[in-house]
This record gives C-alpha cells, structure tokens and sequence, in this order.
C-alpha cells in the first residue's frame, strides 16, 4: 500500500495478547517448549521482578531467554517460528484487508499499527505480519549479537511507555529513534490527529492509550474473548472512562466489531468534510 501525506487517514492501534490473539503469545508452544506450565512461568518471571525491583517485561526477557539455553538456539529465526503457531481470533486474518476497502470507499486511508509488550519477533512470525498488513509493529524486541544470537534488549514496551508511540503516529513520525517527535507541529500539521484514532485494546495494561485516545476525541475499544463472554474488565474500563465501546474478539464481516469500525470509518469521512472546510476558511483570513 502507497501511503500519501495528503490522504484522510484513519489508525487503528491494536494491543497483540488477548486482543487480536486468544492468550499470550509466549504461551502458545514456546512456554512449553522449554519445560514450564503457563502459570509456572509467569510466576517465576513475576518473581525475578519483583525480587529485583525490575520491570515486568525486561523479566519475562530474561527468563525466555535463559531458559532456551541448552535446549535450541535463542534467534530470531526460532521466535519468529514460534510466532508463525500463534492463534488468531475469528475473521482476524481477512479483517485488515476488509477494513482497508472500505475506507478506500468513503475515501480514507485506514493504517494499522501494533503497540504491544510481547515480543516483535514474534509478531513478525505471524501470518498476518508476513502479509504486510501492519504500517508499523512497536513491540518488545531483542538486540542480537554477530551470531545471530539474542543477547540484550533492544526495545522494552510496556504499559506507560505505550503511549509515546500514539504521538509518533499523530505527527508521522515513526522511526523510534526519530527525536522529531518533539518538535512543535500546529493541530492542521498534525498527519492522524487523535479524533481519527482508534485503540483496541483488552486490560488494565492499555489504560494509558486508552485514556489518552478517548480524551483526545478518538476511540477506545475495549474487546473480550467471546468464548468466555468474561466482560469484567471492559464493563470496568467503560464506568471508568477508559473506553468509550465494547465488543467481543470477533473480526468477521458483520460482527458487531466490524459494524463499529465501519461506523467510525464513516463519521471520520463526514467530520473530515467539516474540518477541510473550517482550515480552508482559517488560511483565507490570514
């Protein structure tokens, strides 16, 4: 896809674990692979961080890589192929390109993006990112030595972090080692103003892009498992003012999350008449 400074565009920022994928990506054959049950692995890296006053994420990092040792070689190529098992909810493999066509029809440009503490290798690997379908994946990611070798973390995402990546995208600037995302953009210069994004998102760790959107005149989309039905904690992130929709998991053509992205696809392409209008008029006054 061409991607034009001058297109309407819409972005559409997904959290991975339990938003577009049913549980978490480490536990979908890698936890396994190296000998530990789910739960034992998450308690053993909760404890690592814990003990060491240390982020949860730089933890789990650390014992994903030193429980590979012995076992098979930590690289890029393994985790990819690890990512390349991970399960997807229903419809989310024809979802990105639905939505796309659609908006080409009301004349907006729709652009995905990935903001996720799991891992980016493991994104990567997934049938829907060898398809391209991602403008841009911010996720963990790892540092790799002359052999190929995971040796140190090269990005660590987590819930606080998340939400400079939200600005990046407002202005265009997505390079994360890119220091023009501090420059000073007035609100016409913006390239995808907050009132055109959407977050999508499951828990308490997508609270601050969640807030942050939802304040700004965007979306936030809280989504449960619509296996389980458990609507705890998008019912609690609704009373709370974190989202402003809910909906289950379910990415199929007319499911009700399709018909809510479809209705933000048409007021973006309404209200964009609107403010078209309104900055044409502001230029021609001064």
């Amino acid at each position: 896809m061409e991607y034009k400074a001058s297109d309407t565009v819409l972005a559409v920022c997904y959290d991975f674990d339990k938003t577009l994928s049913p549980t978490d990506m480490q536990a979908q054959g890698y936890i396994q692979s190296v000998g530990y049950d789910v739960g034992a692995f998450w308690d053993k890296t909760n404890k690592l961080a814990l003990e060491n006053d240390m982020d949860g994420n730089l933890a789990y990092m650390l014992v994903m890589k030193n429980e590979a040792r012995g076992k098979f070689v930590f690289n890029r190529k393994e985790l990819e192929a690890y990512g390349s098992r991970v399960e997807l909810f229903p419809g989310v493999a024809e979802w990105f390109d639905r939505l796309n066509a659609y908006g080409k029809e009301k004349g907006i440009t729709v652009e995905h993006y990935i903001i996720s503490s799991g891992l980016k290798e493991m994104i990567e690997g997934t049938e829907i990112a060898k398809k391209g379908v991602f403008r841009k994946v911010y996720a963990s990611s790892f540092y790799y030595n002359e052999y190929g070798e995971a040796e140190w973390p090269a990005q660590v995402i987590n819930y606080t972090n998340k939400t400079q990546f939200l600005f990046r995208i407002e202005k265009g600037v997505l390079d994360i080692n890119d220091d023009g995302v501090n420059e000073y953009f007035a609100p016409e210069n913006m390239r995808v103003p907050f009132r055109n994004m959407v977050y999508i998102g499951d828990s308490d760790t997508d609270i601050p892009c969640m807030k942050l959107v939802n304040i700004n005149g965007g979306h936030s989309i809280g989504v449960y498992n619509p296996e389980t039905q458990n609507k705890e904690k998008v019912y609690k992130m609704l009373k709370n003012n974190r989202i402003r929709y809910f909906a289950p998991a379910d990415y199929r053509d007319g499911s009700e999350l399709d018909t809510l992205l479809k209705a933000i696809i048409d007021k973006t392409a309404a209200y964009e008449v609107l403010e078209t209008k309104h900055v044409r008029d502001t230029y021609e006054t001064r």
